[in-house]
């Protein structure tokens, strides 16, 4: 991504964030990316097209964010916790743009992009419950690759619901969490 395209997605975030996606012009997007709207279409046909160059950006920041919260050296259990904070932590600090990116992906044929931009993600995760595997900390019959995409969907769509649509509180949050945590143990056959 070069330095005009990040600009670009900056900006659509931002004039997305306070117009919402209907009413922002392309011309609005341009204006507060310093750049030419000929400019603008060189890197994307239409407003709508920079939602997955936006989830891009997305997942990047939430994989950072999970790999600086994990440490290799603590227990599966330790580790499964980490995972779940990391991504409540990123899902309540970028709500809004989270919640942009649903919209504006659902409203054009942006969504069959999801799995791809995801894809390094679910490597990760499945890369993680391989080596989990082979230790013995979780039960032998997971399979890693298709167990990474339901967790990652799993602890997204909870904090998604608490943090996107529901107005919990804190003890409710912390709650939903570790029922959360629990029941990955459990499916992932982790014994404490």
């Amino acid at each position: 991504m070069n330095n005009k395209e990040e600009k670009i997605i900056e900006a659509a975030i931002q004039v997305f964030k306070e117009k919402g996606i209907e009413k922002t012009k392309v011309s609005d997007i341009v204006k507060l990316a310093g750049i030419a709207q000929g400019t603008f279409y060189l890197y994307f046909p239409s407003k709508l097209s920079v939602m997955p160059a936006i989830a891009e950006v997305m997942v990047k920041k939430i994989m950072i964010e999970v790999n600086n919260e994990v440490d290799e050296n603590a227990s599966i259990s330790v580790q499964l916790t980490q995972i779940v904070n990391a991504i409540f932590r990123f899902t309540k600090e970028y709500r809004e743009v989270l919640a942009l990116i649903y919209a504006g992906l659902s409203t054009d044929d942006n969504l069959k992009k999801w799995e791809t931009i995801y894809d390094a993600f679910y490597s990760w995760m499945s890369g993680f419950l391989s080596n989990a595997k082979l230790k013995g900390e979780i039960r032998n019959s997971v399979q890693p690759e298709r167990a990474s995409k339901l967790m990652i969907a799993f602890i997204e769509a909870v904090a998604e619901q608490i943090y996107l649509y529901d107005a919990v509180s804190n003890e409710e949050e912390k709650m939903q969490k570790l029922e959360l945590i629990m029941f990955l143990e459990h499916a992932l056959g982790i014994q404490k």
